[in-house]
This record gives structure tokens, C-alpha cells and sequence, in this order.
């Protein structure tokens, strides 16, 4: 089963193929998802997921850099503290967010509802919110959906891919399509699985984490060790996306660990393996995302070289990847690189701009900061009639690189943001 969406813009319309997961998804052994409608979402689609995990795992977890924070960020940020998850509760179309000492109670309460039906502590349940900010959880809607939302959890696994599904359309708000990833790896002959799920289309820039996410494997880490790789993973993945700049209030990455497999990290070998295939989980989940951008028709990889030091390439990066000048040109169709070098220009990066390189796939339109000429221009704009292209900055200053992954910007993104709350 292949799952696609489209987008209708200006009369013509976008189709993304996602990766066929279903077809390829790999059993894990002790998590069981959920997903169903709550009526907290004014269309009636679900709202409500659920994953729970047979025995405590170990838990880690990234949130966002925003001062303003939600309700579920405050709560998450103090029980992940003990290491342990054994469930997570996430609803979306309301964000409980600037809901003060309420919105807190309402987080814990929804907690309390989960661990009571699910018979677990209540310290070990996390609950993370996605929507609108603002306004109070509809907190008889939870009590009236928690029995139906943990009860029913099954081995049978046909029946666990749909769970799976549903719990991946329950988080979504504008996003057009479910975001998931499956990978499985091996130590010690012993086998495991990986299993990343994501939301995010908008209010995406990476100071950590910009979308909801969960990582669940059943391989055998400690917590420490679960972090340190989450981190790494995200600084990689989710830390150099970017759709609009703005960062949510409710941003988390969860990774649990429940060890059911057998499988066991025992050494360095072993630890290397599983962060090679985490990366691989959550590079693509990003690229996912940033697909998926509100408004978006292009995906574009942005290289920065040469800097004289990794903050100049990160900063050259991120000026650039975040500037609606660069986003829109891209969505035009026009190499204006005028953009990419202002935007770099201004970033705080040592530059030079006699001494830079710019191409757009293999299309240099600046050589040593000369010009390449209207025939350069020409095959530049060819190579941006593509989905998916990537554009290289060689500052010529040093040996440091950095990257970005962003979108373009279309009047979508406009209507799409004007239209959320109505």
C-alpha cells in the first residue's frame, strides 16, 4: 500500500508518493498504538493516539528552545527526568498552551486518566499536545474517549498496523500526510526494530525539536545512552530543517526503549550501529516533514563549504535556508543568486564575496564571485524545475561545511496560516 497526497495549487496539482510502509513495516515486539477520533478536533477526524509500551522503557526526549512553552512540555520536561516511559498520550487541535496553572492540571489529569485505565504509574505516562494555542483542553472529551483509546490492544499484527496508522493521524493538524518510518538492525545476531513517527508542516525551524516525533525500539539501551544518540540524531535531522523559521511552543522528540527483542547494547560497535540506523530514522522522518511543508512544491538541500569555522557554515546555512526572499525565488523557478549571497552576507559568517562559488546542481552561477553569465541563469532555472534540488555555497574561507534542508514559500502558505484558526 503506497501513500500519497496532493495538493491543489493554481491549477496544478502536486503528487508526493511516501514510502510504502505498510508493506515494509517491521514487527516490534511490546509497544501497541492507538488512535481515534475525541471530537477535540472540529472536523471529527481523530485527535486522540496512544502508545504504550508492556514494561517501563528507557526514555529520553529533546523539547523546544521557545520561552513560551506548553502545559505537556513543562510536565515532560520534569518526568523525563527519571529516565523511565511506559505510555504517551497525544492529542491534537488544541495545543494547551498559554493556558496557565489549568492548562498544568489539565496535562496531569490526562495522565492520571491514562495510567488508571492502563494500570501503570501515573509518573511513567507522558502526554504531548499539537494545535491551536490558547485555549482550555476539552477535558470531558478526554474522560469520555480514555476507556476506548486503552482498551483492546493486541498481538495480532494486521490489526497492529492499523492502530499504527490511526495513532499517526491522530497527531496530525495541517499536515497532509502520515509521516512514518520503519528500519531494522542487528547486534550480536540478535535482532530489532525501529520505528519513527513524525508530525510537523508548519511552525518548523530547528532549535529542537520544531514537530511532535517518537522513536520506539525494542533494543536494549540504557536512558544516558538513549539521549546522548537521540541528540546526535536530532542535530543531524530535525536540527537543520526548516519550513517558515518560527519555533512551536510544543516541540518534543521521545525515544523509548522497552529491550524485548534480546538484543542488547554491550559495547562501542553496538552503539555505533544503532546511531547509523537512528540517523537513518530520523534524517528521512525530517525530510518528511519538510516535504510536507505548509504550501511547499520544492524540497531543497542546502550545502554550505569552505567556511573558516563550523558556526560560519551553520550560521550561512541557516540565514539562508530561513530567508522568504531565497524561499520564494525558489518557488519561482528563479536562480536568483543575488538572495543566497545577501542572505549569507548578513548571517554573522566571515565571507568574502570575491572569493565565493555558487551552483545550483551542477550549474555554477558564480566562479571566485564572477558571474556565470544569462546561459548560466538559463540551466540554472531548468535544474529548479525539479521536486528536489540542492544548491552549494563554497565560501573558499576554510575547511568547514554545514548543511540546511528547506522548502520554497508559495501563496499557499499564506492561505493555509490565515485560515488556521477558522
Amino acid at each position: 500500500m503506497t501513500f500519497c497526497f496532493c495538493r491543489e495549487y493554481n491549477g496544478n496539482t502536486y503528487t508526493i508518493k511516501l514510502l510504502d510502509f505498510f508493506e515494509r513495516i517491521v514487527s516490534m515486539k511490546g509497544f501497541y498504538f492507538k488512535g481515534m477520533a475525541a471530537n477535540i478536533k472540529k472536523d471529527g477526524k481523530k485527535d486522540l493516539g496512544l502508545i504504550f509500551s508492556v514494561r517501563p522503557a528507557s526514555a529520553a526526549a529533546l523539547f523546544t528552545t521557545n520561552k513560551v512553552v506548553a502545559a505537556p512540555v513543562i510536565l515532560g520536561r520534569d518526568r523525563i527526568r527519571s529516565g523511565l516511559c511506559q505510555a504517551v498520550v497525544v492529542n491534537s487541535g488544541n495545543a494547551n498552551c498559554f493556558t496557565g496553572e489549568h492548562g498544568l492540571k489539565d496535562a496531569k489529569e490526562t495522565a492520571a486518566l491514562a495510567a488508571k485505565a492502563l494500570q501503570i504509574p501515573e509518573t511513567l505516562v507522558h502526554v504531548m499536545s499539537t494545535g491551536v494555542i490558547g485555549a482550555p483542553l476539552p477535558m470531558a472529551r478526554f474522560k469520555e474517549a480514555m476507556p476506548e483509546l486503552t482498551r483492546r490492544l493486541t498481538d495480532d499484527e494486521e490489526a497492529e498496523k492499523d492502530h499504527l496508522k490511526d495513532f499517526a493521524e491522530a497527531i496530525l493538524t495541517t499536515d497532509t500526510c502520515v509521516k512514518m518510518v520503519s528500519k531494522k538492525g542487528s547486534v550480536k545476531s540478535h535482532e530489532y526494530s525501529i520505528v519513527g513517527i513524525a508530525k510537523g508542516s508548519g511552525m518548523i525551524r530547528p532549535d529542537m525539536a520544531t514537530m511532535l516525533a517518537f522513536i520506539c525500539t525494542d533494543l536494549d539501551i540504557s536512558s544516558t545512552l538513549l539521549k546522548f544518540s537521540l541528540k546526535r540524531a536530532c542535530d543531524r535531522s530535525f536540527n537543520r530543517i526548516s519550513v517558515d523559521g518560527d519555533t512551536s511552543t510544543n516541540d518534543t522528540v521521545l525515544a523509548m526503549a522497552n529491550g524485548m527483542s534480546g538484543a542488547a547494547i554491550e559495547d562501542s560497535d553496538d552503539a555505533i550501529e544503532f546511531q547509523n540506523l537512528l540517523d537513518e530514522v530520523m534524517v528521512e522522518l525530517s525530510r518528511m516533514i519538510v516535504r510536507d511543508g505548509e504550501g511547499a512544491t520544492k524540497l531543497v538541500k542546502l550545502v554550505v563549504n569552505g567556511a573558516f569555522s563550523a558556526e560560519d557554515a551553520y550560521k550561512a546555512a541557516e540565514a539562508i535556508s530561513h530567508s522568504n526572499l531565497v524561499k520564494t525565488a525558489i518557488y519561482g523557478e528563479d536562480p536568483n543568486w543575488g538572495r543566497i549571497t545577501a542572505a549569507a552576507g548578513r548571517s554573522g559568517a566571515m565571507v568574502d564575496q570575491e572569493k565565493m562559488d555558487l551552483s545550483f546542481g551542477d550549474i555554477f552561477l558564480l566562479k571566485k564571485g564572477v558571474w556565470q553569465g544569462i546561459d548560466a541563469e538559463k540551466k540554472a532555472a531548468d535544474v529548479m524545475k525539479k521536486n528536489e534540488l540542492e544548491i552549494v555555497l563554497d565560501l573558499n574561507l576554510g575547511n568547514y561545511s554545514d548543511f540546511y534542508i528547506f522548502c520554497d514559500f508559495s501563496e499557499n502558505y499564506v492561505k493555509i496560516n490565515a485560515d488556521y484558526r477558522s
